[in-house]
């Protein structure tokens, strides 16, 4: 949902250029132009992190285990990079330059109609997401059920169906949203911040892809399976985003 960009081979960071709106404007035939544009160019930088996790595979251990140790743990390691990343991007989310809601309020299908509106109106650039608490996303699910069905859409292009197709929920006015149970309650408070962002709103840097190696060490009897990434998740147009701040506590059950 936000965009990629490749570190490459002996570059230690990246920096993207940030351009402002420009105006265009109705000529008069044999005169020449006088206004000219502010291109305001400003940049952003990213610096990536190196980030990892260890195991330590005993042999008795893989000796012992009926399933394939390593693969069982594969699968661990990669959904714990996964994670990682997507609270990295989630952070992000509280500073972006446009704030919604507040703690104590619920949302409505009038609310989420409001802020898609909001997105529209400030020109964020498409595609545009929105992505909040699954407790946040069922609330709003119950108020939009009355709504026509037109409003309950496919995945619209530019976003990877079979990667986020289990995290989506609906769609209003041409914004999908997805339920993301890596965020987290704001300290002290029963809301948290979700978002409605364009991809170009946000960004990953990256300078190694996730990579798995494995080393044996005899005198311990075991292996030592490491994995490796290197990146940065960071803000580039803040102001093509708004923080979502509302209520995820619980829903009933009785």
């Amino acid at each position: 949902m936000v965009t990629q960009y490749k570190i490459k081979q002996g570059e230690k960071s990246l920096t993207v250029p940030r351009v402002g709106q420009a105006d265009a404007s109705v000529l008069t035939d044999g005169e020449d132009m006088v206004d000219s544009q502010d291109i305001g160019l400003n940049y952003e930088s990213a610096s990536p992190d190196e980030v990892g996790l260890k195991f330590i595979l005993t042999d008795k251990l893989v000796r012992q285990f009926n399933e394939d140790t390593f693969k069982v743990i594969g699968v661990q390691m990669g959904d714990a990079m996964a994670r990682k990343k997507d609270k990295d991007v989630i952070t992000l989310f509280s500073a972006l330059d446009n704030t919604w809601g507040a703690d104590g309020i619920t949302i409505t299908a009038s609310i989420a109609t409001n802020f898609v509106t909001l997105a529209t109106t400030y020109k964020f650039p498409p595609p545009v997401v929105c992505v909040h608490h699954p407790n946040m996303m069922g609330t709003l699910m119950k108020s939009v059920t009355n709504i026509n069905a037109t409003y309950y859409l496919g995945i619209i292009g530019g976003l990877n169906e079979s990667l986020l197709r289990n995290f989506w929920t609906l769609k209003l006015n041409g914004v999908n949203f997805f339920q993301d149970g890596n965020i987290a309650k704001v300290s002290g408070y029963d809301s948290a911040y979700g978002a409605i962002f364009s991809k170009i709103s946000m960004g990953v840097a990256e300078s190694l892809a996730p990579r798995t190696e494995r080393q044996r060490d005899a005198s311990l009897r075991a292996w030592e399976v490491v994995v490796v990434s290197d990146y940065k998740a960071f803000e580039v147009f803040g102001t093509y985003g708004g923080r979502l701040q509302y209520e995820i506590g619980d829903p009933a059950t009785t």
